[in-house]
């Protein structure tokens, strides 16, 4: 790993005090599900920034066409619904995580009901239930059948802007968290350096900072996550001394939309939930012989079997045989308007469907009350790493991690506004007034390359080797690229965000291949042909953290389960 990748603290250089200064109690750096629920917890007790990259219409959460898991069904249990999490994960789930978020899911989706989330309901009137990949119940709320994300972004987002001590600024890029000069990897977190294409570069210094950024899909060429997902989050995380973990675990959703010269879109997982089959070209339901739950089986088993499908058949796609499923297009109006648009009629035609990256397993390491290794900073949404997930999410934990997570960082973030002197659990004192930060950074003597064409080379670089099936040799290639295109992009100061989001996605890039070249293994959505097996010696979270060679290898935590 070039040692540029640690060696660059900030990505421009400043005086904290000669810029703008914002200042406020905690600041949120998202506008997700994870972001927006975390605001509306710390404003009973501060006054809250949410900072959005983009328009706070355009996130993974507002994407989401998956639904929100709890147990609300009378033939259903909290103990079912911790076991499917633990299966899916591969012997990596932290059983004390998984049965707090998932124990809290009842409260949290009934929460979510009463607060004016708008969900489907079936015949009866009741909230209506739908399965997904590895749920042994219907277990599942949608809002219009597949924008339950567009729904939640605008429920909550309605709550967050009628709290008279939350400020919203959209289109304002995070570069960097802001430590104290000199202090190494210590912190504490002070707040944030930002960019408004307005009002310019911007401190806004705060007690607690709450990262909600979301994830980082754009890393690879094909995709289902919004051109925001650049890892933005992770990489100032990782730049500002907190510690991540499972970064090599990245699943890839097993079907969206593939047409040639068009980007990738999803095609919920509710959809095979409602009964629609996967085929090869000769029509065969291959999925019946690769699980016994067929096509809803966990992600990485479903990915990994359409991808065997692609290399023996040396086909471009799969299809999804759809005409099964009962009144389609009032189930999935979205996605029916956009099988529409190709000219695909899913009562009639078959839809042809390949993987793509869909969610970042790892991130910032956090207890459950989202507090990282970094005093001041919390980390909620597919930018944290709760332990919840394991080797491999299951689907529609997501949300409800970000909803529980998210109100827990914002209520434990109060720890950081007591008064000057008071300590927290980090043993810091509460930090007031701003400090005098610098950074410094040679302008470099290497040569000019073409950020398009590295964000191009990046993606295509991380989808062929470091995808849905992994290898040693490949991964070593792999980081021999990004180390070679770091040597020219990482010591450059750009004054734009797309220069700044390459340098995050090689960072990150650059992490994830790193984990995924040391866990010489497979599980979840890990997987290595030069190492086909699970290995007890990596059932253990790996933890990185800026300037160590080697993670910290951390023991999977585990309870006696109550049956």
């Amino acid at each position: 790993m070039n040692s540029l990748f640690d060696e660059r603290r900030y990505l421009i250089p400043f005086r904290s005090i000669l810029l703008p200064q914002i200042f406020t109690d905690v600041l949120v750096i998202g506008a997700g599900a994870g972001g927006l629920s975390a605001a509306a917890s710390a404003s009973a007790h501060g006054d809250v920034i949410v900072l959005a990259k983009g328009r706070t219409s355009v996130s993974n959460t507002a994407w989401a066409q998956g639904g929100v898991a709890g147990v609300l069904a009378d033939d259903d249990t909290i103990e079912s619904h911790v076991q499917d999490t633990l299966a899916a994960g591969a012997g990596l789930c932290d059983e004390p995580a998984v049965r707090s978020i998932v124990g809290a899911g009842t409260e949290t989706l009934r929460s979510l009901l009463d607060s004016g989330f708008r969900a489907d309901h079936d015949p009866t009137g009741s909230v209506a239930l739908g399965r997904e990949g590895g749920h042994s119940h219907r277990r599942i709320i949608h809002a219009q059948g597949d924008a339950t994300g567009r729904e939640l972004t605008r429920s909550l987002g309605e709550q967050a802007r009628a709290a008279p001590n939350i400020r919203i600024f959209e289109q304002c890029f995070a570069l960097d968290l802001i430590t104290p000069s000199g202090n190494g990897n210590t912190g504490p977190c002070l707040g944030a350096i930002t960019h408004h294409p307005r009002f310019g570069l911007q401190v806004i210094w705060a007690k607690a900072t709450i990262l909600a950024s979301g994830g980082a899909g754009m890393m690879w060429r094909e995709t289902t996550n919004p051109p925001l997902a650049t890892a933005d989050g992770l990489a100032m995380a990782y730049r500002a001394g907190a510690s991540v973990a499972d970064v090599g675990f990245m699943q890839f959703h097993p079907t969206t939309l593939y047409v040639a010269g068009a980007s990738r879109t999803l095609i919920s997982e509710a959809v095979r939930g409602e009964g629609a089959h996967l085929l090869d070209q000769n029509g065969r339901r291959f999925m019946a012989d690769a699980h016994e739950l067929a096509e809803l089986a966990p992600r990485d088993i479903v990915s990994r079997a359409i991808f065997d499908v692609l290399s023996t058949q040396s086909i471009p796609h799969v299809w999804l045989d759809a005409r099964p499923v009962k009144n389609f297009s009032a189930r999935f109006p979205g996605i029916a308007d956009t099988l529409e648009q190709f000219e695909l009629d899913p009562t009639k035609d078959l839809i042809p469907v390949n993987p793509a990256a869909h969610y970042l397993v790892g991130g910032v390491r956090t207890d459950l009350a989202a507090r990282t290794d970094l005093p001041g900073l919390y980390a909620v949404g597919e930018i944290g790493s709760t332990g919840l997930h394991g080797a491999n999410r299951l689907a529609s934990n997501s949300l409800l991690e970000a909803l529980v997570i998210g109100r827990a960082a914002g209520d434990a973030s109060a720890e950081m506004l007591t008064g000057e002197g008071q300590s927290n659990p980090w043993g810091v004192a509460a930090r007031s007034g701003p400090t005098q930060v610098i950074s410094d950074i040679p302008l470099s003597e290497h040569g000019e390359i073409d950020l398009a064409d590295v964000r191009s080379s990046l993606r295509s670089a991380m989808w062929r080797n470091v995808g849905i099936v992994r290898a040693g040799a490949r991964l070593e290639d792999a980081a021999d690229m990004l180390d070679f295109w770091a040597r020219y992009s990482l010591d450059k100061i750009f004054d734009a965000p797309g220069g700044w989001e390459v340098q995050n996605m090689l960072l990150v890039a650059s992490l994830v291949t790193r984990s995924a070249r040391w866990r010489a293994e497979s599980r979840g959505c890990h997987q290595r042909t030069d190492a086909p097996e699970p290995l007890e010696q990596y059932a253990v979270h790996d933890v990185w953290r800026r300037g160590a060679p080697e993670p910290v290898v951390q023991p999977v935590e585990h309870t006696v389960a109550t049956l």
